[in-house]
């Protein structure tokens, strides 16, 4: 008996290693599948609101859809004219570090001629104007990708209102209860997640922005919307967005230490202020999720599938978590997968 548990448990982790390297293998795919999976959440409600309120299914997701391309669009222009600012300043920019360099160098006492021949004038021009070309390959890709994500969309939307009576027509009574109770819990949780995730990475890009415009850090706007587009990633989406705005702090300023110390103290207060105390005291325990479980989460679906598969990591784990939940012999590892602070306080209170 114990050996067929031994045997089942290792082909079980061969069948996850092997379902992954498919869905890593069909990335292109995939992703649009995932990201339309999660608009999904947030564009459901809506459609199902237009249609109890009797607007035509058809016309309740054009309209959705229209919303969702305005966003798009207003996103690709905000990007597009970030990426311009930064590039058109960065000689400026290479300009001072070639001076912070040769203080640098300088100050070392190093052998003469010891690496003074390096022009980072030479060294990163051709890089930037190479970023330039990356950046609108990105785009290009990104316009693809977003066709894709928009035609899943579409025929997810179309499908939504009639999900419960196909499952009540499919299943016995007892089953189509537990399916649909299943579905609506990971929709519950995941779209109350997005909700409280955008309005506390929305906070943090604002303070942040607002920071860096009274340190007169340049690119402010720029450094703001980073940090709400990666306080998504869990754990090190945070630290990362700090990470530019400091750095460009200190060659703006160079000579001068107070600014960069200013902007890396309150960056990093801000972003641990948001993340380790306001956003655990709204959210609570709502995902019910261990750290540990978080940060498995992240590894595992950023190495299959990147920055999208960090941002997708918290959703997907938490479905899985709520599937486990409702099939009895996947229970245990619902549990484990769980944070325990429930069980902890139930074992306070016996």
């Amino acid at each position: 008996m114990k050996r067929s548990n031994l045997m089942v448990g290792l082909l079980s982790v061969l069948v996850v290693f092997a379902v992954a390297a498919a869905f890593k293998a069909a990335y292109t795919v995939v992703i649009p599948l995932m990201i339309a999976w999660l608009l999904s959440y947030i564009c459901g409600p809506v459609v199902n609101w237009l249609v109890h309120k009797r607007v035509p299914l058809g016309l309740s997701v054009l309209a959705v859809l229209a919303l969702v391309l305005f966003v798009c669009y207003l996103g690709g222009v905000f990007l597009g004219g970030r990426v311009r600012d930064v590039l058109a300043e960065s000689p400026r920019y290479i300009q001072q570090l070639n001076v912070i360099y040769q203080d640098v160098v300088s100050g070392l006492d190093l052998p003469e001629d010891f690496l003074a021949d390096i022009d980072w004038t030479r060294q990163l021009g051709p890089k930037v104007a190479a970023a330039s070309v990356t950046v609108a390959g990105f785009m290009g890709n990104f316009l693809g990708k977003l066709t894709l994500v928009l035609i899943f969309l579409v025929f997810m939307l179309l499908g939504k209102p009639y999900f419960k009576y196909k499952v009540a027509a499919a299943f016995p009574e007892d089953r189509a209860t537990q399916f649909t109770d299943m579905t609506a819990s990971i929709s519950k949780q995941i779209g109350q997640y997005l909700v409280v995730k955008v309005a506390i990475s929305g906070t943090t890009g604002v303070l942040v922005w607002l920071t860096l415009t009274l340190l007169k850090v340049e690119f402010a706007l720029t450094w703001g919307a980073l940090a709400f587009f990666l306080n998504f990633i869990p754990s090190i989406g945070s630290i990362i967005a700090s990470i530019p705005p400091i750095l460009l702090a200190i060659v703006q300023y160079y000579p001068s230490p107070w600014t960069p110390i200013f902007t890396a103290v309150v960056l990093l207060t801000v972003q641990m202020a948001m993340g380790n105390v306001v956003e655990p005291k709204i959210m609570g325990d709502n995902l019910n999720l261990s750290p540990v479980v978080i940060l498995l989460s992240l590894i595992f679906f950023g190495w299959m599938w990147g920055m999208v598969g960090a941002l997708l990591s918290v959703p997907i784990a938490a479905a899985i978590k709520i599937v486990c939940e409702n099939i009895d012999a996947l229970k245990p590892i619902s549990i484990l997968m769980g944070s325990g602070k429930s069980l902890w306080k139930e074992t306070l209170e016996t």
